[in-house]
């Protein structure tokens, strides 16, 4: 028990030293600020046409004018708060289902796991974007849609993770001695083996943040994502595609984004797995 009181002391202290958590947390952050505020700072309307196709930058249009004459600094601006809300949303989701799934099959160890097992196993033998791409050109574009979609893809992965790590968690001494001293499943689950499983799926979430923000952004450039005139990065790249040579703003710029975000995430999820292997050796 005591050796688990210290490492969760000591975990967010070694993350705060470790240099890739603090740049990944910065980059990140600065990536969601940027899509949370950017809306309230267009100078223009992100649907209005006010000006030519692939104009070139000028005043306030200083990134120039899209594919039909749409200001892209204003799309840059608003388009950042549906991939992000959709990018966190289904990630968090996958998280909550898959983590609950999994611990459900390690602490059931009957027709329940074996059930939850096969049907990760069927799920995980559709590739993500295939799976995705099927329900998304059948059932439609709705955004709710969308994320439950890419969830589902995503679920399978945290059920095979989070029973993998309960299913080692449950046979410690110290889960076997507080069974002994009559200590309920309930205060086991959450006092002594959620704890423990915390660090990998922090781990995953932030790997899955980078994966959904790529799918997401790969579905809005087949055509598949958020329906025009809505302003959204990943829409953007699809709509100006052709025009890359003319005025490469319009791809460039939400290109950049999105690669910082997925990279933020990206870093940050290898620090936080590279600090809890520090406290480990210790």
């Amino acid at each position: 028990m005591s050796s688990l009181h210290w490492y969760q002391r000591n975990f967010f202290q070694t993350l705060i030293r470790e240099r890739q958590v603090r740049f990944g947390f910065v980059v990140t952050t600065l990536v969601l600020i940027f899509a949370l505020v950017g809306p309230l700072l267009v100078p223009f309307e992100p649907t209005a046409l006010i000006g030519m196709t692939y104009g070139p930058p000028e005043g306030k249009a200083f990134l120039g004018y899209d594919y039909i004459g749409h200001d892209v600094w204003s799309r840059v601006l608003a388009g950042g708060a549906s991939i992000i809300w959709m990018t966190l949303a289904a990630s968090l989701v996958a998280l909550i289902m898959g983590s609950s799934l999994g611990i459900l099959a390690a602490f059931a160890r009957n027709k329940i796991d074996q059930f939850v097992t096969w049907l990760t196993d069927v799920f995980m033998a559709f590739p993500d974007l295939i799976l995705v791409l099927l329900i998304v050109s059948m059932l439609g574009r709705e955004p709710w849609l969308i994320v439950l979609t890419v969830s589902i893809a995503f679920i399978p992965g945290v059920v095979r993770l989070a029973r993998s790590v309960a299913l080692n968690l449950v046979e410690q001494e110290y889960i076997e001695a507080a069974r002994i001293l009559g200590y309920s499943k309930t205060y086991i689950l959450f006092r002594e083996i959620l704890p423990n499983m915390l660090t990998p799926l922090l781990i995953h979430l932030g790997v899955m943040l980078t994966w959904a923000v790529g799918m997401l952004s790969g579905l809005a450039f087949l055509g598949y994502g958020v329906a025009p005139p809505a302003a959204d990065w990943g829409l953007m790249i699809n709509e100006n595609r052709a025009g890359l040579l003319v005025q490469p703003w319009a791809v460039f710029a939400p290109v950049i984004l999105i690669a910082l975000f997925a990279l933020g995430t990206n870093v940050l999820a290898e620090g936080v797995g590279r600090a809890a292997a520090r406290i480990e050796e210790i």
